[in-house]
């Protein structure tokens, strides 16, 4: 079982507190309408920064079987490209995962390796927010090490396939923040052409745009990944749900981080 790694730093240690808090962000969702929601892109911050955007993208969701969260590799550690296969404990419970869906990856650039995972926050943060509006679910937590354009692509392949193929509902999840630590006006500006080319479900564009500005944001890997995988099963437009940055709760706008919770159906 794979233990928390961030519970009393980025999100309540209290199972208790943990789902009020949850149950506040998701909540305060003003036209929450549950979206057949085929990928997703969410921040992964500490829940008093961007835990009210990411819950803009939990409330519209819809059950399913599994939910694949990608998630960078901020630690370098690990496989390049690594599966978990453990189930997953946060202060709310335990998370079994997906292992037909792991099986079906078996043999293609997803490793399985369990090290990559061991410290990682990206995945850890999102896991709560599904407990707390879902019962009787599984995931495949999948770190990338790697991000580049190639590589990123064949990740969403292989996922659209292996799910296509074992018949599992799904639903991918990016973990990803926005620009880190330059100023409010920036990081509006920078984000807003990455956004735009992630709403246009553009892979190429994204990429461009990332090198062109020298963006900061640091999942764009697992973020082409899901709009790969995404557009496998089916999904043909991106929509976002929200945009927010730690200058919105902390009103220093000199070095923000900026958040996107971004549907893709």
């Amino acid at each position: 079982m794979r233990s928390p790694a961030v519970a009393g730093q980025f999100y309540p240690g209290s199972g208790a507190e943990l789902r009020h808090q949850l149950e506040e962000m998701l909540h305060n969702v003003s036209d929450a309408i549950e979206l057949p929601v085929l990928g997703a892109v969410v921040p992964h911050a500490g829940y008093i920064y961007s835990g009210p955007v990411a819950a803009e993208v939990y409330s519209r969701l819809s059950k399913r079987d599994c939910f694949v969260i990608l998630g960078p590799n901020h630690h370098g550690v690990g496989a390049p490209i690594a599966l978990s296969r453990d189930s997953w404990k946060s202060p709310m419970g335990e998370v079994l995962p997906d292992l037909e869906l792991a099986d079906a990856l078996a043999g293609t650039i997803i490793d399985y390796d369990e090290v990559a995972h061991l410290h990682e926050h990206s995945i850890e943060v999102q896991i709560p927010f599904l407990q707390a509006r879902f019962q009787d679910f599984k995931i495949l937590p999948i770190s990338m090490g790697l991000q580049d354009e190639e590589t990123a692509v064949e990740v969403g392949e292989e996922l659209g396939k292996a799910i296509r193929k074992i018949g599992h509902s799904c639903t991918i999840i990016a973990s990803s923040d926005f620009t880190h630590y330059e100023s409010q006006e920036v990081a509006r500006k920078v984000d807003s052409q990455l956004i735009e080319a992630i709403l246009n479900m553009d892979v190429p564009e994204l990429y461009a745009r990332v090198y062109r500005h020298n963006a900061t944001a640091c999942g764009y890997g697992p973020i082409a990944a899901t709009i790969t995988a995404a557009a496998a099963l089916g999904a043909s437009s991106g929509k976002l749900q929200r945009y927010a940055t730690s200058g919105d709760i902390t009103h220093d706008f000199s070095q923000v981080v900026g958040y996107g919770a971004i549907t893709f159906t």
